[in-house]
């Protein structure tokens, strides 16, 4: 094991548990002044601390791991496109500044994150054009980055839905039975069948549930479930939505329905007996779908959600992508970054999805930073049922770092450990480090072109010391 050092988060940690040096120091059984070096980097984190705090505080390991940085850094690099083009700013600067002062990085994440917006917006107003329109920063987006944020779990949220499935008897090929009944007796609520082309409508004052009768069963007792959430744990959505946005706000509303999702997913998948389904099985996503009766997407996405601390699934990365390259879901327990502008990468297997449905695609990728990921991706449709109406197609990627990737049954017969079978890809063309890529769209930032005449290479937008001939 390298040396860890993690001064600053151990020092937030501290901090946010409103503990002074001297008490945090008895707790770990170490001297303050012993403690004080380790918070100023003069000392590096040893293995029986680590294991102390872990122990105390319900932290994993990861939170004082670099790579717990990567996803700042990353975001740092985004928001900050324009001052790296000018070389005000190196990657180097950014990585520091993630490691040694996360909380500093956030704020000024956040506001490179304002300050481009309002430019979106004040160009959108030179045209003529209503600069809210189009922008980045939409309320679903802020909803994605909420649970962005959270690394896809809410741990409150995920306990509460499986004390209701316990007291309800939440069992495979049981789910839609025991759900009715609660919606039946607990608040006199009755199914009937919604024409048209609404998934579902909620009559409160005559308690009925509509649904569609083009629901499969695994999407009827989604909507039961989130019906459920909403009825029954109002005031604990409103409390989590209201963390991060003004009640009131459209953003909150989302947020709420949004945490209303979680919880469904979490009341029809418990916890701790979808955990130990997905470890017998190796994580094997198509027979998890079998046994729970489930869509694809409804189990990657609650594979993604397995963080419950001293009981831990793979950290998964989520992913929804349509042909277009448009991201409509994307969730991270990893340090996988998601691109916000500029497009994903083409080399990326959640593409080649498309062109075999119904296949799983097994890649294994790797990042400009070094960093190996385990991809798994696959195509789905979704007909709404008629002849002749248009269907949806998407690619849905379920993606984990290599040295999780031993327990995933999509490993066997792949040489994890030799680098060279990885694929290279980035995180976009626009933030790309990847200079000699082929597949480059854009030019790289801050880096002069070499622009020639006589001469012209494989990567579409050479720089002056990339050391070409």
């Amino acid at each position: 094991m390298g040396k860890t050092y993690a001064g600053a988060r151990l020092r937030r940690l501290r901090e946010e548990r409103r503990l002074s040096q001297a008490e945090l120091a008895r707790v770990l059984e170490i001297s303050p002044s012993y403690l004080n070096q380790m918070e100023h980097d003069s000392r590096p984190l040893t293995v029986p601390v680590l294991l102390k705090l872990t122990e105390a505080f319900g932290v994993d390991p990861g939170f004082f791991s670099e790579r717990d940085t990567t996803r700042l850094v990353a975001d740092l690099r985004e928001a900050l496109a324009g001052e790296l083009a000018e070389a005000r700013l190196s990657a180097a600067d950014l990585g520091d500044l993630a490691a040694r002062l996360p909380g500093v990085a956030q704020v000024l994440l956040d506001l490179g994150r304002r300050n481009q917006r309002l430019s979106e917006r004040l160009a959108g107003a030179a045209d003529g054009r209503d600069g809210e329109r189009g922008t980045a920063f939409s309320p679903h987006e802020e909803i994605r980055d909420f649970f962005y944020r959270r690394q896809n779990y809410l741990h409150d949220s995920d306990l509460a839905a499986e004390r209701l499935a316990g007291e309800i008897g939440i069992r495979p090929g049981e789910v839609i039975g025991a759900l009715t009944t609660r919606l039946a007796e607990a608040h006199g609520i009755r199914l009937a069948a919604e024409p048209g082309d609404r998934l579902h409508r909620y009559d409160d004052r005559g308690r009925t549930l509509h649904l569609s009768p083009r629901l499969r069963p695994g999407q009827r007792a989604f909507r039961m479930a989130t019906q459920l959430a909403l009825l029954e744990h109002g005031a604990h959505l409103d409390r989590q939505a209201a963390e991060d946005f003004e009640p009131g706000s459209p953003a909150h509303a989302l947020a709420r329905i949004g945490v209303a999702n979680y919880f469904a997913a979490a009341l029809i998948l418990p916890y701790t007996a979808f955990h130990t389904a997905a470890e017998e099985a190796r994580y094997d996503i198509e027979r998890l779908t079998d046994h729970y009766g489930l869509g694809y997407e409804t189990v990657c996405h609650r594979l993604s959600t397995l963080q419950r601390p001293r009981l831990r699934g793979v950290p998964f990365s989520f992913v929804r992508v349509d042909r277009a390259g448009n991201l409509s879901k994307r969730q991270s327990a990893s340090g996988f970054h998601f691109s916000r502008a500029g497009g994903t990468c083409p080399l990326w297997n959640v593409y080649e999805a498309f062109a075999a449905p119904g296949r799983i695609h097994v890649q294994i990728a790797e990042m400009p930073d070094g960093s190996r990921y385990l991809w798994t991706a696959r195509a789905v449709t979704r007909h709404r049922g008629g002849w002749g109406e248009p269907g949806r197609t998407y690619a849905i990627g379920l993606g984990c770092e290599i040295r999780h990737a031993h327990r995933l049954v999509y490993s066997d017969g792949l040489d994890l450990a030799n680098a060279s079978t990885a694929t290279p890809i980035g995180m976009g063309c626009r933030v790309c480090e990847r200079l000699g890529c082929s597949q480059r769209a854009v030019p790289p930032l801050g880096r002069p072109l070499r622009i020639d005449q006589n001469s012209s290479t494989f990567a579409p937008y050479p720089v002056e010391d990339d050391g070409a001939a």
